[in-house]
């Protein structure tokens, strides 16, 4: 049996050739249609310039600044120079060598006695070796009791002498704190007693009160009495 196929007829003979020019083409329109730009009528039109509505400009007047005149020249020097001459006499100051030979006697001095100046040291009150003690409260045996008994005896007596109706005179209305801080010196008096209440009648109240405290045996620190600062609060409700 004959093939019908013309073996002359191969499609297939310029199928690279084709293929290239293909490609060509579609690189082409591809970059063609990337690279294509179109622009709106309207942003293009900015319309016409129409110079007659400008104004003019306004310089403004300004006014001219007169230089002060040159300073005058200084007055020209003398031709002739009078020499005056120093009669006044000027003592040299002599200054004596301070350095010692082997022949001067040398002076004993005598023992010079250094007078010691106690510093007035602080030492807060939670954590002093030995803590002041309060009238009454020398039989406790540590310094836990000690400070227990101290605090104990300042509220009753702070209690037993603040006037509490001062509160009401003064128009205040419940509850009211008062923030008091004192020292204990070194000699178990209370100085530099300072307090801050809502008004300052309870504060001038409050000082009075703790300036009243009774004296103290004084804390002491390595053995030696210092100053121990202390803070009390007083709280307490004031009776509508």
């Amino acid at each position: 049996m004959e093939p019908k196929k013309n073996p002359k007829a191969n499609v297939g003979r310029n199928s690279s050739l084709y293929f290239a020019v293909g490609l060509a083409l579609m690189l082409f329109l591809a970059n063609f249609a990337i690279n294509y730009k179109t622009y709106d009528k309207t942003d293009i039109d900015i319309g016409q310039l129409n110079l007659d509505e400008l104004d003019d400009e306004e310089i403004p007047i300004t006014e001219q600044i007169q230089t002060p005149p040159p300073p005058p020249p200084p007055p020209a020097a003398p031709e002739v120079i009078e020499i005056v001459e120093d009669e006044e006499e000027v003592e040299e100051t002599v200054i004596e060598s301070t350095e010692t030979d082997q022949e001067e006697e040398i002076v004993e001095v005598e023992e010079v006695e250094v007078e010691e100046v106690e510093e007035d040291i602080e030492v807060p009150f939670a954590v002093i070796e030995n803590v002041p003690v309060f009238p009454g409260c020398e039989n406790e045996k540590d310094n836990t009791a000690k400070r227990n008994c101290m605090s104990d005896k300042i509220s009753k007596f702070v209690n037993r002498k603040f006037n509490t109706e001062l509160a009401s005179d003064l128009g205040l209305s419940g509850r009211q704190r008062i923030n008091v801080i004192f020292k204990i010196d070194r000699t178990g008096n209370i100085t530099g007693v300072r307090a801050r209440a809502p008004h300052p009648g309870l504060e001038k109240e409050a000082a009075r009160v703790i300036n009243m405290l009774p004296k103290m045996k004084p804390g002491k620190q390595r053995g030696k009495p210092v100053t121990v600062p202390y803070s009390l609060p007083i709280i307490f409700q004031v009776q509508d």
